[in-house]
């Protein structure tokens, strides 16, 4: 009788080490498990040195954009956006680089370039639109003719208008105005000769306005929000033309403005997109949180383009 209580004892024991034994193993599993996971937060997670980011931005946005960057600034003193100003084209081919984290172009990217980039950096970039832009149709304070109808601008555009008239667009290639008149306004067809391409949005300003002669092509935020004192007497010298009415009654014309965008009546309207490529919680995303929230949407309407994220819409109070 006692050696069978030794012998069960013996065999409970062995059974206790053996489970034992598998709970070590379990526990140490799991303690392995943690740790590849910790590694893998702190890979994702901002560190401190994330203090800093490299985004490129449309030349057309640049005075809205500027104004947003320097909000950000001041409410985030241990950041720093380092903004780079080019071309459409360009800004997209910046989001190949390792550096550039953000673009903020004219359109959304499409399912050719989402699948280019998923290959690329090993996932689909974040985009959506901001506020809503429009081209603003410029032309000298003494210019005699200041009301187009759509026809008109598509004959100007392709050489066959007013030979009088001088075309100024930002740029001959790669620029978002030039790809949006030629995609939704010309259907692809060609720019006629009489089309001169300015340098930049401030250099297509200050030519439109010392010719009397010349028309141009510009992002509103260009007439709306200028940056320094020879750019707002620049502007003092040319006026926004009244293109024909959309949805509105035959012969009606209309000047950008966030009203004629927001009911869809002014004709020559774009959105401003971003385009993220960060797949963690970064100062990316803590700067495109920043454009999306109130403080930034604001910004957007102070500069009269439409915000998109937040309605500003006036309510009634009873």
């Amino acid at each position: 009788m006692h050696y069978m209580v030794a012998g069960e004892f013996i065999g409970v024991l062995r059974k206790t080490t053996i489970n034992m034994k598998n709970w070590i193993f379990l526990i140490l599993v799991l303690l392995l498990a943690a740790c590849s996971n910790q590694q893998a937060n702190n890979k994702k997670q901002p560190g401190k040195s994330d203090t800093t980011i490299r985004i490129s931005v449309d030349e057309s946005f640049e005075p809205v954009m500027t104004e947003e960057v320097k909000v950000f600034e001041s409410a985030y003193p241990d950041t720093k956006v380092v903004v780079e100003y080019k071309p459409e084209a360009e800004c997209l081919r910046d989001l190949e680089k390792d550096s550039t984290k953000i673009v903020i172009i004219s359109r959304e990217l499409n399912r050719e370039e989402t699948k280019y980039y998923d290959g690329k950096i090993g996932y689909k970039p974040e985009f959506a639109q901001m506020a809503k832009d429009a081209i603003a149709v410029v032309v000298n304070n003494q210019a005699t003719d200041s009301s187009f109808s759509l026809n008109d601008l598509k004959q100007l555009l392709t050489g066959k208008g007013n030979s009088k008239l001088k075309v100024a667009i930002d740029g001959n290639t790669a620029t978002s105005t030039v790809r949006y008149l030629k995609d939704s306004l010309l259907a692809g067809a060609a720019f006629g000769k009489n089309v001169t391409g300015a340098k930049n949005s401030q250099d297509l300003i200050n030519y439109i306005s010392t010719t009397p002669s010349a028309i141009g092509f510009v992002g509103i935020s260009w007439i709306t929000n200028p940056q320094n004192t020879e750019q707002e007497q620049a502007i003092a010298k040319l006026k926004m033309a009244l293109i024909e009415c959309k949805n509105c009654e035959p012969g009606t014309f209309a000047r950008p403005s966030q009203q004629t965008i927001t009911f869809n009546q002014y004709p020559l309207v774009r959105g401003l997109y971003y385009v993220l490529k960060e797949n963690y919680p970064g100062l990316g995303s803590r700067f495109v949180e920043f454009l999306s929230t109130e403080r930034g949407q604001l910004i957007f309407r102070r500069a009269l383009l439409v915000p998109t994220k937040i309605n500003f819409t006036r309510r009634r109070i009873i």
